[in-house]
């Protein structure tokens, strides 16, 4: 049945509505058009990059208050040889 398969696949996204101001509306409109993607794909995709790198912070100030041992930029650089 390819109308059941279709509604079972469409039913397992939630939907969340949220309120835009209307300059952001209007950014995400314009940038939907140009690309052919939808506003909910973008929403999405910026809603997942927020909530990675929000996980990574977290994680971050949590091995800070650990006190585990740091290094600099340039030392992480150096060691993974990406200095010239």
């Amino acid at each position: 049945m390819q109308n059941g398969r279709n509604y079972v696949m469409l039913n397992m996204f939630n939907m969340l509505g949220i309120r835009l101001d209307p300059e952001l509306e209007d950014k995400l409109e314009s940038l939907a058009k140009q690309t052919g993607r939808s506003k909910s794909y973008y929403a999405r995709e910026a809603i997942r990059q927020y909530l990675e790198d929000r996980e990574d912070y977290l994680k971050g100030i949590a091995a800070l208050e650990r006190r585990e041992p740091t290094i600099t930029l340039e030392e992480l650089e150096r060691r993974l040889g990406l200095t010239e």
